[in-house]
């Protein structure tokens, strides 16, 4: 069984959170401790614990994923100066909640994000 996430209590609305898109497959909202002027998330409904977790059943919702992602760019003003999205997996990765989730940052120039 999946271990219950913040995420999945905020995709059921048990706690809040500014949720900016909700449909079947994804929900997204606004990271608490942002790290750029737009920084939201947006995660899978069905907990998926990391990207190593991912099967064919989870297409749909992963395409989702960036479908969302665009739309919330535009509505945010970001889209035509450019965004990032990051997906990080297990802990050397930077995943800190392992329910699947994207990062979409943006809002001012991000520069490189390894060097």
């Amino acid at each position: 069984m999946t271990e219950e996430t913040i995420f999945s209590k905020i995709v059921r609305r048990e706690i809040p959170a500014e949720i900016l898109y909700q449909d079947d497959l994804v929900t997204s909202f606004r990271d608490i401790r942002p790290k750029a002027p737009s920084h939201i998330l947006i995660v899978t409904n069905i907990p998926i614990p990391t990207v190593n977790d991912i099967t064919a059943d989870h297409e749909a919702g992963l395409g989702r994923l960036f479908t969302v992602a665009a739309k919330i760019a535009r509505q945010e003003g970001i889209a035509e100066k450019g965004y990032r999205l990051i997906v990080n997996c297990n802990h050397h990765g930077g995943q800190e909640v392992f329910h699947l989730h994207m990062h979409l940052l943006g809002g001012k120039p991000l520069g490189p994000l390894v060097t």
